[in-house]
């Protein structure tokens, strides 16, 4: 029998746990369901040791963050799976015995994301996951089902079960001992594509990360960072930096960042006009920090990749297909990961 533990990270999050841990009592019966706690003030605490006293809790003093608080919990859990699960997330029945299937038939895969819906619209994708995560061929990520802004119905058009570069952070399935290994989310992250960075060290460790159709979740989500913050822009640029600094073959990087930088620049352009000088300044900010961090970022990098050739990577300019050529949908790229 499979052994699997959800885990649910929480801060000051009562009102989530009331809308959505029901969901995960009702469907998730046969599995043990953790409560992480980074040192809440609110009540949600009381709340779950009132209303669900079967679930375990983890109480931390301090509030750790998404990937401290992680990183810190998940060692104290003996299962063999865990799943990462948001407290925005309302989940289906049946969710996890599809993708605990494929862990059984597939030794090589240690990661798995379900089809992660819109909770306000579920006709269509979520943002952050949608059908499985990928990145071009200068690391800018997109998913099937999302491509930029330009969210999917969901028209079952993504129903096959698809090797995947990423899987999202709000319902992350995978082996424990592999996140172990792998030393968990990368905590100089903070916020924003700390999981991609997880998924593509597990790639580069010989592990396979897949999309599971037969499982389905809604996810609320938008609830770390308002966009409308420079902070949230000065996180994406900087981390998706360090998702190259961290990952890339050197014979590519050293190529790829000065173009990366290159391309953040328009980038620079267009939100500082669309959004304001803060975003403009908030980009340049994270350059500064990348080039200053460069040394330690470069002490994290993988010695060598066990499976490069087999990493499922866009070979080709996302932005050019979106905004030039006017792919909005995944389809129209016309490639598959496998």
């Amino acid at each position: 029998m499979d052994n699997l533990s959800i885990v649910l990270l929480n801060f000051n999050g009562r009102k989530h746990l009331e809308t959505f841990l029901p969901s995960v009592v009702t469907h998730s019966g046969q599995h043990e369901i953790y409560v992480v706690d980074n040192g809440s003030t609110d009540d949600s605490v009381e709340f779950v040791k009132s209303t669900y006293p079967q679930i375990k809790l983890i109480l931390f003093k301090e509030n750790y963050g998404f990937c401290g608080g992680y990183n810190k919990a998940i060692p104290l859990i003996e299962s063999q799976y865990v799943v990462l699960l948001n407290t925005d997330v309302e989940v289906t029945a049946n969710w996890t015995e599809p993708i605990l299937k494929t862990f059984r038939e597939q030794a090589e895969v240690k990661a798995i994301q379900p089809k992660i819906l819109s909770y306000h619209d579920k006709k269509k994708f979520e943002y952050a996951g949608a059908a499985g995560g990928y990145i071009d061929l200068m690391g800018y990520p997109f998913c099937r089902g999302r491509i930029f802004e330009s969210l999917e119905a969901d028209q079952k058009q993504y129903s096959d079960s698809a090797k995947i570069f990423w899987a999202s952070g709000s319902c992350l399935f995978i082996h424990r001992q592999t996140y172990i290994d792998l030393g968990g989310l990368d905590e100089d992250f903070f916020a924003h594509m700390e999981e991609i960075d997880l998924c593509w060290r597990l790639w580069n460790a010989g592990g396979e990360v897949r999309y599971c159709p037969d499982s389905t979740v809604y996810h609320l989500g938008g609830g770390t960072l308002d966009k409308s913050k420079p902070k949230k822009t000065y996180l994406n640029f900087r981390n998706g930096l360090s998702l190259l600094v961290k990952n890339e073959p050197l014979k590519h990087l050293f190529w790829k960042l000065p173009l990366r930088i290159l391309l953040d620049w328009t980038a620079l352009l267009k939100f500082s006009v669309q959004s304001g000088p803060q975003h403009g300044l908030a980009i340049l900010h994270a350059h500064l920090s990348t080039l200053l961090s460069l040394p330690h970022t470069l002490s994290k990098r993988n010695r060598g990749s066990k499976n490069s050739t087999n990493i499922p990577i866009y070979k080709k300019f996302i932005a050019w297909q979106y905004f030039v050529k006017g792919y909005k949908h995944f389809s129209q790229l016309r490639w598959r990961a496998d």
